[in-house]
């Protein structure tokens, strides 16, 4: 089997999966996902649609906005939906930094895996050292979790 080039990561082995959109088709591909959680205002379609992986886009501006937080965690929601229901799913933005750092951090954060925003950053930043939380991005992190 040929396997599509792996610039991708796991966050958590073998379940769920963070690249940017060039990465999709690797993922599908490599990985057997089952959904992929696209989240680009500017998509119109999936990076590397296929008739058995659901699509699901999460608008958001590339330029992150401070009225983002419920999109961030829809977001977050649906990666940690999809993976509670057994699926392999996958997120991306463009290159995979900015928006999917922050949806990788609030996984970690939702599914336990970090105790502190700063712990699931540091954590993003280990498995995909390109991440880079805008620090508006961290505030809605903070607005989601704070709770």
């Amino acid at each position: 089997m040929n396997h599509a080039e792996k610039k991708y990561h796991a966050l958590i082995a073998d379940k769920i999966f963070m690249g940017g959109a060039a990465d999709v088709e690797a993922m599908v591909l490599n990985e057997g996902i089952e959904v992929v959680v696209d989240l680009r205002e500017e998509a119109t379609e999936c990076a590397y649609p296929a008739d058995h992986v659901k699509w699901v886009k999460v608008p958001l501006d590339d330029n992150t906005k401070e009225n983002e937080a419920e999109l961030f965690k829809h977001a977050i929601d649906e990666v940690v939906g999809a993976h509670n229901a057994g699926k392999k799913v996958a997120f991306h933005c463009g290159g995979g930094k900015g928006r999917t750092g922050t949806v990788a951090a609030g996984i970690l954060l939702e599914l336990g895996l970090a105790s502190t925003l700063d712990d699931a950053e540091t954590k993003a930043k280990e498995i995909r050292n390109i991440i880079n939380i805008k620090p508006v991005q961290k505030e809605l992190l903070q607005k989601i979790y704070s709770k």
